[in-house]
């Protein structure tokens, strides 16, 4: 039965002009696609000096700040319209709020989201805040326009980072401003 509702599809596409029926995707494969284009290892991949410049370090693929790297306090930004300051390893900002260092999504159940639910992540996202309802997610994380993601897309994000290799790293908590100027 399968085969023929596949063939009429086909003939239908030809009929309105179409050359090719798409497959179908996985909820991974589209988390997958979602991740990469939404430019999540922009800061949650560490970033590592290569013979061409900084570059994302994949062997920590969307471990987060790494708990290895130590800041000194940030500069003092000059006058004028700039708000903050980033580290070298792309996985720490400054800023008029502190401190905020990129979480760990992979699905090391202590130092990454191994434990968090698909709602739970959902949530994260959709109230910008930790478990959906802890401390606010701090910039640079868009997490305001990702709140415009459906569900289903969110979903299939966190089914991809299930697939990840868990990746031990356990990520700075935020520095509030007073802190962050010591």
């Amino acid at each position: 039965m399968r085969k023929y509702v596949w063939i009429a599809l086909v003939a239908l596409a030809a009929c309105r002009g179409e050359t090719s029926v798409e497959k179908p995707v996985s909820s991974v494969e589209r988390g997958k696609h979602l991740t990469l284009v939404s430019g999540c290892n922009d800061c949650h991949t560490p970033w590592k000096m290569g013979e061409n410049g900084p570059h994302p370090d994949f062997t920590r693929e969307l471990s987060g700040h790494p708990a290895d790297v130590h800041l000194p306090p940030p500069p003092e930004l000059p006058p004028g319209p700039w708000i903050t300051s980033i580290a070298a390893t792309n996985t720490a900002y400054a800023g008029p709020w502190g401190v905020s260092f990129t979480a760990n999504l992979t699905p090391d159940p202590e130092t990454g989201i191994g434990t968090w639910s698909k709602q739970n992540f959902i949530d994260t996202i959709r109230n910008g805040r930790h478990l959906g309802a802890g401390r606010p997610l701090l910039p640079p994380m868009p997490a305001a326009m990702y709140a415009h993601y459906p569900d289903e897309d969110l979903g299939a994000i966190y089914d991809y980072l299930r697939t990840l290799p868990p990746i031990k790293n356990q990520v700075p908590a935020p520095l509030p401003p007073k802190l962050a100027a010591r």
